[in-house]
Formats: structure tokens, C-alpha cells, sequence
């Protein structure tokens, strides 16, 4: 029998077909959510292959595949993580799929006891950068629109960041996670001081008030984490003038880097010619400053350089009871800080992090006829790295070295002194994320530092569990022990001591939706070791000690909304505070003239969209402080009147890139007084006299013009207006 050739090609590809069909293998099974709910619309399929299906209303996924051997099986579905199965094909039947919530997602629970976010990237954030500009109080210094959050307290005459019952120098700063030892300008008796560095190099800000990472250390209080801006969006020019002076930046970018660079040069001098305040001022103060950011991208990674200089001086009288003429007082301080860093991806889930910083400051001050010049040489040395397990587990760890060197020669008349030290501060850190849901997350972390100095070595252990209660709400807690050494006014006179210590507890209530956030934290801070001397001021015939001890507790409340009326934007924050510490010379436990009980800050502002403004204003109260008044017994028991401050700004857009912006600082003149000072002998009825210390000026006045130049020509400083 004669088959033909159409007859063969026919029966073969029958013969294939059937094949095909008799090799397919059924895979099937149920796609179901932790708590068995089962997922409708997941996708099913073999890794590499077109064979898959959807699951249905039940969750059941069926389909055939010709596929034999080993293949991966995938599972997907949107805010949920990927599942897979390998196994023999054969085997893939019946199969009970559980996935899991995706951990990335937005509505995933964040680790937020004791840390305030400003960022525009961040998941929570309370601030912006541009709110330091904008906030009337602030009057563009970083420090300033902090000072209008909870757990910080008013203390006018500083001007640096008193948190949660610490002083200033609780308090670190670190620039791309890397250690700024002299953050602030040096200045004098009841003259305010402002921190160094330009608000519009930094595109994320983050304020921990306490119960911080294991990654940094030497502060009892709070670290302040400031980011310099990966990468600028365009090229661009921006020209300041001010009543006080002036400055002007420029941003470069190429293929691959970018370069930023700033200066600003203020002077006091016409501004104090008219609106003379309470010092009789030689020499006003007069400041030069520069900074400058290049960033270098590589194949995985992110090369940055950022320098900063600032020299000032100034020359004034001071009032002083005890003296009739006053007292004369001089300052010239010269600053260089630098660092450099690198974060590159290594592969297999691995990052790395090296970076360093050196600063260099001189201060030549003059006190009737005492000369003090002292120099710090400094340096910050880290290396960091990360691996991601999982979306569930992270594992952080580094190392870094500290290291001052720092001199004073004193001089007064004919007599002659030299103080300093030398202090190495090695530290190693290791600190795990473990997100077990969406809704539970916890970080376990431990620091430890060595000392030759002290020849000391101390251990941290710090944790944080946050859970979420709600879908825009969440609860968390936080401990963690924190060790500080002494500041250089006392190391300079002596080094046998330990390090001081404080223990914190947070609890944290946040909720965040449509644009508001409400915070609500109470913690209570222990402190040792703190270090108490004999004299009145340290000096080099005082005697030292660990002996001093103290507490700091409280609740601090923030609510911010930008959703409930239009073009308005406001946040009120409110901080209660109760702390008594032993320490310097303090006769007995009492609350410090630093630490006032109540803080409330409330910043508005209010876009008018036919004037091309943005109307602002920030009010701030605080309750009195306390001070020693010798006519009656006790130490430190009385209190000064409450502290009252309105300011208002006004910003507004001449042209897209050009705006003209007016404040004042305490508009309604408050009559506040910072404490008092009494005389040294008393009178002959036997009681001392007092004059108030009240605030070089009542109020303060600023006027500036900004000008951006920018690619697009509607970029600038103030963009989200």
C-alpha cells in the first residue's frame, strides 16, 4: 500500500500533537494571604516560560505545561513579595501558596521613637529643608527651625540645641554620617550663636531626640544627621543681598559629577548704625564664609567631597554689675572642616560606606587683660557596611576612629599657661533590622568605644520595636544607653575621669494620613557620671569628679497639617519637661537654668495667591527658667518670667526667579529677660543688686533679596511656594 508524501507529513504531525499532549503535566494550587484569605488576581507562572494563569475569586490557580524537570515556579501580586517554588514539575500539584506582605511598601511600619525626618524623600517626614528657610524664627539657620519641635527647650541667648534636659554639647552633628566637631561659631556672653553650615546644600535632615542608632556615639542626647544633596537637578546661579550682607553659589554639572560651591560675607556694622542695640560694639561682628560639594559617580557608587571655611571677628563692651566700665571682650575664630565619603554596592546584596573628616579651628579671644588661644585639630575616620538578607533582614556593622588634639596658651599681665590634651576614642557597631510583617519591625544594635585616655572601655546596647496599630497609625518604643566624655573645657584641666552616661526609654504614638501627622512621645533619661567640680568655673585649680547624677522626663506632642485649608501650611509642637541633675558645682539636685518646663511653638504659613506671597509667622513660648538669687535661701529657686516671641516673614516672587523677603523677630517687642546677674559683694543692708540680662536687642530686622539663574528659568530658593 503506497502512502503519499502529504499522507506521511499529515500522520507525523498528528503523531507530534499527540505527543505533546500526553507529555503535559497539570500544575495547581491556592494562593492565600497569613490569615488564609485567599488572593484574587495573583499571577502564576514558570520562571522562563509562557505557562501561566491568574488565580480566581477562591484563590485556585490551575494550568498545563509541557515543561519536565526542575522549574521555578513564580507568584506575584501587587504589595505582597514574589514566592517561589522549585521543584520537579510533577510535583507541583496541590500546592498552598502563602504570601507574604511586602515590607518596602509605604504602609509598612518605620522605626520612629525619639527621630524627626526632614526630608522630601522620607516615608514620615515632619519638616522639609526648605522649611529652614521659610520659617520666621529660623531666620535661615538650620538650628533654628529645629528649635520649633518638641523635646527642645528655648534658651535664647545660646542659640544651640538644648534637648530633652542635655546641654549644647549633648548634642553631636554629622554631615553624610560623618562627625562635625565644631558645628557652631564661637561668640560670647548673651549673644546667640548660628551654625555653620547653609541650609540649601542639605536635602535631608534628621533630628534624633534620643534612643539613636548604634552607629553613632558621643552624644547623651541627640544627634543631628545632615545630608548634602546627591545630585542637583540643573545648573544654576543664585545671588543674595541682605541687610547684612550678601553671598552667591554656583552649581556645575558634567556626565557623571557636579560641583557646588557658596560664599557669603556678613557684616553687622551698617545694621547696628541703625538699630543700635544694648553693646557698645568696637568692631561689629563680621563673618566670611565658604562651601563647596563635587560629587563623582562611579559604575556602583557615589564619591563625595564637601569643604567649608569660616573666619569671624568682633570687638564690643559689655555691661557687667560688678565692673562700672564694662567689660571688654574680642573674638577671632578661623574654622576648616572637611570630608570626603564613598558608598558603593558590592554585589550579592552588600554595601560599603568609607569616609573621613579633619577640622581645624583657632579662636583668639580677649578678656580685659587676659589673652586664651586655643587650637583644635580633629579628625573622624569610619567604614560601614551593610547586607540585605532579605526585604526582612538587615545587618549593619562598622568601625571609626576619633581623634583631638587640642592647645591653650593663657596669658594675663606677666603670667603664663598651657593647657591641652590628646584624646583617641576607637568604637566598633553592629545593629540588625528584623521586619517580621508589615505591621512589626525591630532593630537590636550595640556600640562599643575604648579610651586610652580614660582607659575605658564601654558597651551600648540599644533596641527599637515599632508596631502598627491602625492603617495610618503606629505605636513604638525605644531603649539604649549613651555614653559622652567631657567637653575640652574640662579635659583641657583634667583627663582622670570616666566617661559620662544616660539611659533613655521612648515611647511613641505617631499617626500620618492626607498629609498631617500627629506625634505624641514620653521618655525618661537617667543620667551618671556626670562630672562636677569645686570652683565656681572649671580652672586648674578645681577638683574633678564622676560624682554628679540626674534625670530628665517628659512629653512632647507635634501635629502638622497642610491639608485642611487652602494654601495653608502649619505645625504646633508643645514639649513638658521635669529635670534635676547634680553636677558642676551645684550645691544639691535642681533643674538647670536650661531646662524650662514648658516649650510651645506654633509656625504658619499661608500662600496668597494674588499678592505672589507667602505669609508666614512662628510663635514661641517659653516657661520661666531658674537662677540663684543670693537674697533668699536655696540654690536655684527662683524663676525668671516666661519667654514670649512672635516673628513674621513675608517672601515675595517679584519674577519666577526672584524673590524679595522681609522678617522681624519678636514683632510685638517682648521685654524678655534671660536671667540676672547679681554682685559679687552685697550692699550695706546685706542684700546683692541685680541687673536683668535681657537680649542684645529686642528685635531683629532682615531684608533680602534672592536671585536664581537657573536652565529651566523658573527654579528657586523658595520653589514650593
Amino acid at each position: 500500500m503506497k502512502i503519499n508524501f502529504t499522507s506521511n507529513v499529515i500522520i507525523f504531525l498528528a503523531l507530534l500533537s499527540t505527543s505533546r499532549i500526553i507529555s503535559q503535566e497539570s500544575i495547581y494550587g491556592i494562593v492565600t494571604q497569613k490569615n488564609g484569605t485567599p488572593i484574587l488576581g495573583a499571577n502564576v507562572y514558570l520562571e522562563g516560560t509562557y505557562d501561566g494563569t491568574s488565580t480566581g475569586v477562591d484563590g485556585t490557580f490551575s494550568f498545563e505545561t509541557s515543561e519536565t524537570g526542575v522549574q521555578t515556579l513564580l507568584i506575584s501580586y501587587v504589595s505582597f513579595e514574589t514566592k517561589t517554588v522549585t521543584a520537579q514539575v510533577n510535583e507541583m500539584r496541590d500546592l498552598k501558596i502563602v504570601l507574604r506582605d511586602d515590607v518596602n511598601s509605604l504602609e509598612t511600619v518605620v522605626l520612629s521613637a525619639g527621630t524627626f525626618e526632614a526630608s522630601d524623600n522620607s516615608k514620615v517626614s515632619v519638616l522639609k529643608p526648605l522649611d529652614v528657610v521659610t520659617t520666621a524664627s529660623a531666620l535661615g539657620d538650620f538650628v533654628g527651625a529645629l528649635q520649633t519641635l518638641p523635646g527642645t527647650t528655648t534658651v535664647a541667648e545660646d542659640g544651640r540645641l538644648f534637648v530633652r534636659g542635655g546641654d549644647a554639647g549633648e548634642t553631636q552633628i554629622f554631615i553624610d554620617g560623618i562627625r562635625v566637631f565644631t558645628p557652631y561659631t564661637p561668640t560670647t556672653n548673651n549673644i546667640p550663636t548660628r551654625g555653620r553650615y547653609s541650609p540649601f546644600l542639605f536635602d535631608g535632615i534628621t533630628f534624633s531626640t534620643g534612643g539613636y542608632s548604634a552607629e553613632y556615639g558621643q552624644a547623651l542626647s541627640s544627634v543631628l544627621l545632615l545630608n548634602t544633596i546627591d545630585e542637583p537637578d540643573q545648573e544654576k546661579t543664585e545671588i543674595a543681598a541682605m541687610s547684612v550682607g550678601g553671598g552667591v553659589g554656583n552649581t556645575q554639572k558634567w556626565d557623571e559629577s557636579s560641583l557646588s560651591v557658596n560664599a557669603s560675607y556678613i557684616n553687622l556694622a551698617p545694621y547696628i548704625a541703625a538699630f543700635p542695640d544694648r553693646n557698645d560694639w568696637e568692631k561689629p561682628f563680621e563673618a566670611l564664609a565658604g562651601e563647596s560639594v563635587f560629587r563623582k559617580k562611579t559604575e556602583n557608587g557615589l564619591f563625595k567631597w564637601y569643604g567649608a571655611f569660616d573666619t569671624t571677628n568682633f570687638e564690643l563692651t559689655q555691661e557687667d554689675i560688678n565692673d562700672p566700665e564694662g567689660v571688654r571682650f574680642g573674638l577671632k575664630n578661623y574654622n576648616f572642616y572637611t570630608n570626603a565619603n564613598y558608598g558603593v554596592a558590592l554585589g550579592n546584596k552588600w554595601k560599603a560606606f568609607v569616609g573621613g573628616s579633619y577640622t581645624y579651628s583657632r579662636t583668639d579671644i580677649g578678656i580685659q587683660a587676659s589673652d586664651i588661644g586655643n587650637k583644635e585639630n580633629s579628625v573622624h575616620v569610619k567604614t560601614a557596611f551593610r547586607k540585605r538578607f532579605s526585604n526582612r533582614v538587615k545587618w549593619h556593622f562598622g568601625a571609626e576612629q576619633f581623634v583631638t588634639d587640642f592647645n591653650e596658651d593663657f596669658s594675663e599681665d606677666a603670667s603664663r599657661a598651657q593647657y591641652g590634651f590628646q584624646n583617641n576614642i576607637s568604637a566598633a557597631f553592629t545593629e540588625i533590622d528584623l521586619i517580621f510583617s508589615r505591621n512589626l519591625a525591630l532593630k537590636v544594635g550595640l556600640r562599643a568605644e575604648y579610651s586610652p585616655l580614660f582607659r575605658e572601655t564601654t558597651l551600648s546596647p540599644r533596641t527599637s520595636l515599632a508596631y502598627k496599630t491602625g492603617k495610618d497609625s503606629q505605636v513604638s518604643i525605644a531603649y539604649g544607653d549613651f555614653y559622652q566624655q567631657p567637653g575640652s573645657d574640662i579635659l583641657k584641666f583634667s583627663t582622670n575621669l570616666q566617661a559620662r552616661k544616660t539611659q533613655h526609654y521612648i515611647l511613641n504614638y505617631q499617626y500620618v494620613a492626607n498629609n498631617r501627622i500627629f506625634r505624641a512621645e514620653a521618655y525618661h533619661k537617667q543620667y551618671e557620671n556626670l562630672v562636677a567640680y569645686t570652683t565656681k568655673m572649671p580652672t586648674f585649680d578645681s577638683s574633678f569628679s564622676n560624682e554628679g547624677n540626674g534625670y530628665a522626663k517628659g512629653i512632647d506632642i507635634f501635629w502638622r497639617d497642610s491639608e485642611s485649608f487652602r494654601n495653608l501650611d502649619y505645625w504646633v509642637s508643645y514639649s513638658w519637661l521635669d529635670s534635676e541633675r547634680k553636677y558642676q558645682d551645684y550645691a544639691n539636685r535642681a533643674q538647670p537654668p536650661f531646662a524650662n518646663s514648658h516649650n510651645l511653638s506654633v509656625v504658619t504659613k499661608y500662600w496668597v495667591d494674588s499678592w505672589k506671597s507667602q505669609l508666614g509667622f512662628s510663635y514661641q513660648f517659653a516657661s520661666g527658667r531658674s537662677y540663684t538669687n543670693p537674697n533668699e535661701p536655696g540654690f536655684l529657686q527662683a524663676r525668671t518670667k516666661a519667654f514670649n516671641n512672635l516673628s513674621v516673614n513675608w517672601a515675595y516672587l517679584l519674577a519666577p526667579q526672584k524673590i524679595l523677603y522681609l522678617s522681624v523677630n519678636n514683632v510685638l517687642g517682648y521685654n524678655n529677660i534671660n536671667g540676672y546677674q547679681y554682685a559679687n559683694t552685697p550692699t550695706a543692708n546685706g542684700n546683692f543688686n541685680r541687673r536683668a540680662l535681657r537680649p542684645a536687642a529686642d528685635q531683629f530686622f532682615f531684608v533680602g533679596f534672592f536671585w536664581t539663574i537657573s536652565e529651566d528659568g523658573s527654579d528657586n530658593q523658595l520653589d514650593n511656594l
